[in-house]
């Protein structure tokens, strides 16, 4: 545990938080005549923490910013993909309490057991030393990939939308020019017309992923 506290850069006063936010309910029901307990009070306490967290900062960060875009950008911030990957930095995995069915079945490194343990660490950090410490731990392991997320949730083609209606009698089209690889990574290339000329081009692993890059190509020439 000392060597996890490190990684989290936080000393627990009450170290059986910590402990218990890494029980899965597997291992506490095989072991309920303990009165063990799993971690999903506490994971359930954690994501509310997070969330609130993430949007109070995305909120002061990004002013000018609707609703909509704020709300996709909090949702790439604390999805699953997005709390694997804590996971994985602080190897929480290893620390993970498993019942022997979910062990055999490779729980250890199941993507939902392991977000669900973040959430629940965040949880267990706020209950041991308050909203501060919790608030630097999701600086330090979420927020600072906050430029990342961001650009990724932009959505370019309300973005092109909104650059050409500046004008009136705009008219944008998009149109798949292109198609690549086997069907299991195909990748399918997009055109953006203004008024019947290209004015942007993009590559995606999904047509409404080339769109959006083809999208982005516009802006930037448009813009310039």
């Amino acid at each position: 545990m000392k060597t996890l506290e490190e990684r989290l850069d936080y000393h627990f006063k009450d170290i059986s938080l910590l402990e218990n936010a890494l029980i899965h309910s597997s291992y506490a029901n095989e072991h309920h005549l303990g009165g063990i307990h799993s971690n999903e009070r506490l994971e359930f306490l954690g994501d509310s923490i997070l969330g609130m967290v993430v949007a109070d900062s995305l909120y002061r960060t990004f002013p000018e910013l609707p609703e909509g875009n704020l709300t996709r950008l909090r949702a790439s911030l604390v999805c699953e993909n997005s709390l694997v990957l804590v996971a994985k930095e602080l190897q929480l995995g290893a620390y993970l309490k498993l019942g022997k069915g979910e062990e055999a079945g490779g729980g250890r490194t199941r993507p939902s057991i392991n977000a669900d343990a973040v959430e629940a660490v965040l949880a267990a950090v706020y209950l041991d030393g308050g909203i501060d410490e919790a608030r630097r731990i999701i600086q330090r392991f979420i927020l600072n990939n906050m430029a990342q997320a961001y650009e990724a949730s932009r959505d370019y083609k309300t973005a092109l939308q909104e650059l050409v209606q500046r004008k009136n009698g705009q008219v944008l089209t998009y149109h798949l020019v292109g198609e690549a690889g086997p069907d299991h990574a195909k990748e399918f290339t997009m055109e953006v017309r203004l008024n019947g000329q290209a004015v942007g081009q993009g590559t995606g692993h999904s047509k409404k992923e080339a769109e959006q890059m083809a999208a982005k190509a516009a802006i930037a020439k448009l813009e310039q």
